[in-house]
């Protein structure tokens, strides 16, 4: 038996447009999975989708705020419409500020807490009462290494990704008796088309954040996809409430 075999499974993953989520929505097709790609932008999610259609894997697209609880209302209900369940959900989507904490304002520090914690919570809470009814899913929760340690100029992140990380062992810990585990993924700093432009611009960032881990090199998205194929199958069944950090070690200095 192919513990790893996600054929069958519906996965939700949101931000999997771009970037890490796509990566990991690449990583479940691969394996099997019916995948949906959500994020705000249409366009963007149906290109994503195509994608992964164009390398013979089976996906779609819907599209969602989700710091906006009736878009994630609406999504739920888009979604178990189309597909009848959702085995699988990857809270990827996010938002980051890189400033002083005394330069960021209400507004920037609210825009993080919403997309990062408010709308890992929504998404989480919404797809759980499914899971929690069908007496099983996988929830994998985009969390970080600065959920454990802490990085310069990035204070709201830190913040978020800290809650994201304790999100998780609270949600597992509910939901344990109702064979819904949730776990998280915790990326040290990673190279994405999302911050390509901000590290090309700053070499010095890129170049201190690169001496802070072990294995010498800034983490890719595709790294994070076999740990989340782990966590959304039966591989991971008995491992609940953690946050599986995929930092080369950057954590351990």
């Amino acid at each position: 038996m192919n513990m790893f075999d996600l054929s069958g499974k519906t996965a939700v993953v949101t931000g999997g447009n771009s970037g890490i989520g796509f990566a990991i929505a690449t990583g479940l097709a691969s394996h099997g999975a019916q995948v949906v790609i959500v994020n705000r932008r249409i366009p963007q999610g149906k290109l994503a989708a195509e994608r992964l259609v164009a390398q013979g894997f089976s996906a779609d697209s819907e599209q969602a705020d989700v710091s906006v609880e009736a878009s994630v209302d609406q999504l739920v209900k888009a979604v178990l419409k189309k597909h009848g369940q959702i085995d699988i959900l990857v809270n990827s989507a996010a938002a980051i500020v890189r400033k002083p904490a005394v330069d960021v304002t209400a507004e920037e520090f609210d825009l993080v807490m919403s997309n990062n914690v408010r709308g890992t919570f929504l998404c989480c809470r919404n797809v759980g009462r499914h899971m929690i009814e069908r007496r099983k899913g996988k929830v994998i929760n985009l969390s970080s290494n600065v959920s454990q340690v802490v990085q310069e100029n990035r204070s709201a992140y830190c913040v978020s990704k800290a809650a994201v990380s304790h999100l998780t062992r609270a949600l597992a810990a509910e939901w344990a008796q109702y064979g819904v585990n949730v776990n998280a993924i915790g990326p040290g700093p990673t190279i994405t088309e999302f911050n390509t432009t901000y590290f090309e611009e700053h070499p010095e960032d890129r170049k201190k954040l690169t001496g802070l881990i072990p294995m010498g090199r800034m983490g890719a998205p595709a790294d994070c996809a076999g740990a989340a194929i782990f966590l959304a199958s039966d591989a991971s069944d008995f491992v609940t409430g953690q946050t599986l950090l995929v930092d080369g070690g950057s954590t351990l200095l």
